[in-house]
């Protein structure tokens, strides 16, 4: 149940004080964003995501001062590190040592450490952006189609019911064969996060405007804002003024909800080729080179899956506490 805005024992506290001549404090009312942070505080497990994610994006961020202090160049070569008759590191468990916290990469050497950080930007970057761009289209549309309804929204239904049904995997697979490798500016790696970054967004619009036009549909017929249209508030005031603040807590629970599945999506589109270019690090590519060799170094490919599965997990824990906080009838 949601936390009361005001205690009754409190209450009653107060009303002895006064009674006993004692000043009485003062009530103060909470927000529901404080009240949703007092929740949120409450869930531990929700805040150790929180702080992982926290420490992935302060990763992402600072990736070259890490490296430069505990790594090598990520596309940096040490063949005299890898045994030349079987291509794989010396030493035991992928040549991890206190200069090679997580080994190298089997052939040629390269630093796994330096190379799974610099990989945290690539998934991280493509998994908010495409994020962000999946908000606003799908909030701007669904707050549309909702609010005007008829003709409006059964077109707009229509055409998310049209994507949620498209292969999404399978045309960004076309698509990348097909784009050049310089366009709007941009050449190689950056061509390839571009394309990623606006496919997986727009293809993602449609989960976040159906739960917005559903939020819509019940909110549009709310007393206050029948109040601001008798008072002759206009539609895009109601829409952006008087819906759209209403709408912030289902929006952030789904955008919370979504990066893990934009993470995993920029991995197996990596691990299929489709995604950044060589010699770019990233984790799906990682695991697609460790495919050869995970029989005689399965560390190589341990390294990058634990990555993908603690940013995951982290995401996910996460957002299942902001979902709890913000719900108003939720229990904890």
């Amino acid at each position: 149940m949601t936390a009361p805005l005001h205690d009754t024992g409190a209450a009653e506290t107060a009303a002895i004080d006064v009674a006993a001549g004692v000043p009485a404090k003062a009530i103060e009312g909470r927000s529901p964003w404080r009240i949703a942070w007092v929740r949120l505080k409450r869930d531990k497990v929700a805040l150790a995501g929180g702080v992982v994610v926290l420490l992935l994006i302060l990763v992402a961020i600072f990736a070259p001062l890490i490296v430069g202090l505990l790594g090598h160049p990520p596309n940096e070569y040490h063949e005299e590190l890898i045994d030349p008759l079987f291509s794989t590191p010396k030493g035991s468990w992928g040549g991890i040592n206190s200069h090679f916290l997580f080994g190298v990469e089997p052939v040629n050497g390269r630093d796994v450490f330096s190379r799974v950080i610099y990989g945290a930007r690539v998934s991280l970057l493509v998994a908010f952006l495409s994020a962000v761009v999946a908000v606003v289209i799908g909030t701007v549309v669904g707050i549309v189609a909702g609010y005007f309804g008829g003709w409006i929204d059964a077109v707009v239904s229509r055409v998310m019911d049209l994507l949620l049904a498209f292969p999404q995997l399978l045309f960004i697979l076309a698509l990348i064969a097909v784009v050049p490798n310089s366009l709007f500016g941009l050449s190689g790696s950056g061509v390839r996060m571009a394309v990623l970054i606006a496919v997986i967004g727009f293809f993602g619009w449609p989960y976040v405007g159906r739960i917005v036009r559903g939020q819509t549909l019940s909110l549009r017929e709310r007393e206050y804002v029948e109040a601001a249209r008798s008072l002759g508030a206009g539609r895009a005031y109601i829409l952006f003024r008087e819906l759209l603040p209403n709408l912030v807590a289902p929006i952030t629970v789904y955008a919370t909800l979504m990066i893990p599945t934009n993470v995993l999506t920029e991995a197996a589109l990596s691990f299929l080729g489709a995604g950044v270019k060589p010699p770019t690090a990233s984790w799906g590519q990682m695991l697609s080179k460790a495919v050869t060799t995970y029989e005689s170094d399965p560390v190589f490919m341990i390294i990058p899956g634990l990555a993908i599965f603690v940013t995951v997990l982290a995401f996910n824990l996460f957002g299942d506490g902001v979902r709890d906080a913000l719900d108003p009838k939720g229990s904890r």
